[in-house]
């Protein structure tokens, strides 16, 4: 029997929550998660919402950003105990000075999902900008130098063989105003972001992320290097975590509940990402957000190396830094090399 690479996660997350399953930890130890309100971060509102935080002796309250970078100062500092983001300079450069580790990997791409969305303005697109190899001389949002927009947009750039201005914007929708007014030309999110604003007529996709970076580790999971060092606690939260990553992948991705395991898992989701609309206008973007989470909070070595290679070679990390300051890779699988 063929097992292909989405069933191996599969696996490698079964052994993982199963090995997570029962720490020794007091009852009611209070952590606080970061997350933004994505569709990505759904594994930590299901761990909530289904009482698996609870019941791996956990009292969790979540706490939310809205970009990066101020989620990885806040762990740092203690504010924050576990988080889920993209990797970025900021992060690095923390866990450089021994501040922060990444324990785990979360959002990936991968080649048959529909994965995050390469944006024109409609100026840049009527004007020609109607592929990325367009991309030439245009402007690019994003929120920081050193954050994931910042590596995708280089990343895609490198591929054409082209180059752009960067144009830092600090929040997402402060990109998304500029996007749809032009006063940046493009831009790459996730899909439950991408569709809705490229269904308008301000913005137009014209590209996957994918095709750049087949095997992208979009976020990481990581945590302050004092909670590294405690087995227990981190392997409570890792182990309720992963649990909510092979429900959220089994339910969004695979369609084991069918339709109205997906409508559950909406309404879930619903409470925490756009909960600013009716649920029926909320819903499609949820459900076109759905990217695979790695099964077990997995983490792609090959991945990670090559953005630390990047943001090495854009000097906005020190160059002799390695790979083992960044991670801790006794918690979870690792996949690539």
């Amino acid at each position: 029997m063929t097992v292909t690479r989405r069933q191996t996660l599969a696996l490698m997350g079964a052994t993982a929550a199963a090995s997570l399953a029962a720490p020794a930890i007091a009852q009611g130890t209070k952590l606080k998660i970061g997350a933004l309100r994505f569709t990505s971060h759904a594994p930590s509102f299901i761990a909530l919402e289904k009482g698996l935080f609870a019941e791996a002796g956990l009292d969790v309250e979540l706490e939310f950003f809205q970009a990066a970078q101020p989620m990885a100062v806040a762990i740092a500092s203690g504010d924050v105990d576990y988080a889920m983001t993209a990797m970025s300079g900021g992060l690095v450069n923390l866990a450089e000075k021994g501040a922060i580790k990444v324990i785990g990997g979360g959002l990936s791409e991968e080649q048959g999902i529909d994965g995050q969305k390469i944006l024109a303005s409609d100026a840049a697109f009527q004007a020609g900008l109607t592929s990325p190899a367009a991309l030439g001389g245009k402007r690019f949002g994003m929120t920081t130098a050193g954050s994931s927009f910042h590596y995708m947009g280089s990343k895609i750039a490198a591929a054409e063989g082209v180059e752009m201005e960067f144009v830092p914007l600090q929040k997402v929708g402060a990109i998304i105003g500029a996007l749809k007014t032009g006063q940046i030309d493009a831009w790459s999110i996730v899909p439950h972001i991408a569709k809705p604003i490229a269904g308008g007529p301000e913005v137009h996709m014209i590209g996957n992320v994918a095709d750049y970076l087949p095997d992208y580790q979009v976020t990481t999971v990581f945590t302050s290097t004092a909670n590294a060092a405690d087995r227990a606690q981190t392997e409570a939260f890792l182990g309720a975590f992963s649990a909510g990553v092979t429900d959220y992948n089994s339910t969004m991705i695979d369609r084991a509940g069918g339709d109205a395991g997906v409508d559950a898992m909406v309404d879930l989701i619903h409470k925490y990402v756009y909960t600013d609309r009716e649920r029926e206008k909320a819903a499609p973007p949820i459900i076109n957000g759905t990217m695979r989470i790695n099964e077990g909070a997995a983490l792609n070595i090959a991945s990670i190396r090559d953005q630390l290679e990047w943001f090495q070679s854009e000097d906005l990390v020190d160059a002799g830094i390695s790979l083992d300051q960044i991670i801790d890779a006794t918690y979870v699988e690792t996949i690539g090399s």
